[in-house]
């Protein structure tokens, strides 16, 4: 598979559906805040989170676009989520407060904060 630009159907939404896949295949459905940048998609979580562990066992996922309660208003695509290392979270942060005052807030962080990278494959 080969990346490919953020699909128009996601570019400027306010929310991503994130589905990761458990152990046995089965997907779990999450919406999310995303930030936009060169072609990658950023999203925050925390690293003791269950969508954490499974994007570790599994990179690979799907994101459509959403509503805030998850329902999916879009069609979905591919992608493969990579775990940043801390010394790309500043970058990743940068998008995500771009696009939402919100997560410039203080306390909406936290030590066990992680970044993951989408990427979107054709």
């Amino acid at each position: 598979m080969v990346a490919m630009a953020i699909p128009r159907e996601i570019q400027g939404q306010k929310y991503i559906s994130l589905d990761t896949f458990r152990k046995n295949g089965e997907a779990v459905y999450t919406p999310v805040w995303f930030g936009e940048d060169n072609d990658k998609l950023y999203v925050k979580s925390r690293s003791d989170s269950g969508k954490y562990k499974r994007i570790r066992n599994n990179p690979q996922v799907r994101i459509a676009p959403c509503t805030m309660r998850g329902k999916i208003t879009g069609p979905e695509f591919a992608a493969t989520a990579l775990i940043l290392p801390p010394e790309d979270w500043p970058r990743a942060q940068r998008a995500l407060e771009k696009k939402y005052w919100l997560a410039r807030l203080s306390f909406l962080s936290s030590k066990q904060n992680v970044y993951f990278e989408l990427e979107v494959r054709a």
